[in-house]
C-alpha cells in the first residue's frame, strides 16, 4: 500500500485513540483524517462528502460573496477549488489556481490568448482563452517562430530521444522545422 502524502492544512481536532493531533492526508480514494503518530497508532476518519467533493478543510475568516456563508477547500473530481459551505443553497466555486497564459496570441482568432490547461486525464494542453468561440488547441508546447513551409506564425515543440524538434502548430501542415539537438554533459 502507498504512504499517503500529507496536506499542509491542519484541523484542531484530536485523536480519540490516544489524544496527538489528527493531520490531513491524502491517500488512494481522497482526503482522509489521520492520526500524525502514525504507524504507532492507525486511527483514520473519512471526511465529510458533500454532493460536489470532500471537504478538506474550512477556510477561516473567508466569506462568500454571494451569500455571506464560510468557504471550504474541497477536493473534486478535477482537483481542489473552493466551495461555499452552503451548497446546494449556495453554488459559488472559485478555482485555487488560474490557468498560466502564455505570451502567444492565437494564431486562429488572433483576438485571445494561449493558455496551458491541464485534461481529466492529467495531459497538458494549451487552447485559446476564448473559447467557446475560438476552439484552437495545440497538444505540445508553443514556441515563437513561424513555419519555413506554410509561414504559420506559431511552432510546436515536441522532446524527442534525438532532442527537442520544432513542428509546424497548423495541423495540416505539420512539417518538422528545426532540430535542437540535446546538451550532452
Amino acid at each position: 500500500m502507498a504512504k499517503a502524502a500529507l496536506f499542509t492544512a491542519r484541523p484542531t481536532e484530536r485523536c480519540p485513540d490516544c489524544g496527538a493531533e489528527l493531520v490531513i492526508r491524502s491517500g488512494q480514494h481522497g482526503p482522509f483524517l489521520g492520526c500524525s503518530q502514525y504507524p504507532r497508532c492507525a486511527y483514520i476518519k473519512p471526511l465529510k462528502q458533500h454532493a460536489d467533493g470532500h471537504i478538506v478543510t474550512v477556510l477561516e475568516g473567508q466569506t462568500c460573496p454571494a451569500c455571506q456563508g464560510t468557504l471550504v477547500l474541497r477536493q473534486g473530481r478535477y482537483g481542489m477549488f473552493i466551495g461555499c459551505s452552503n451548497y446546494p443553497v449556495c453554488d459559488y466555486i472559485a478555482a485555487t489556481d488560474k490557468p498560466d497564459e502564455t505570451a502567444f496570441t492565437c494564431p486562429q482568432c488572433r483576438t485571445g490568448n494561449l493558455v496551458q490547461r491541464t485534461s481529466r486525464f492529467g495531459k497538458t494542453f494549451y487552447a485559446c482563452d476564448a473559447y467557446p468561440r475560438c476552439r484552437f488547441v495545440v497538444n505540445f508546447k508553443p514556441v515563437a517562430g513561424e513555419c519555413a513551409y506554410c509561414r504559420f506564425p506559431l511552432l510546436i515543440e515536441k522532446n524527442t530521444s534525438r532532442g527537442s524538434i520544432l513542428y509546424c502548430a497548423d495541423k495540416r501542415c505539420g512539417k518538422p522545422v528545426t532540430v535542437k539537438e540535446n546538451d550532452e554533459e
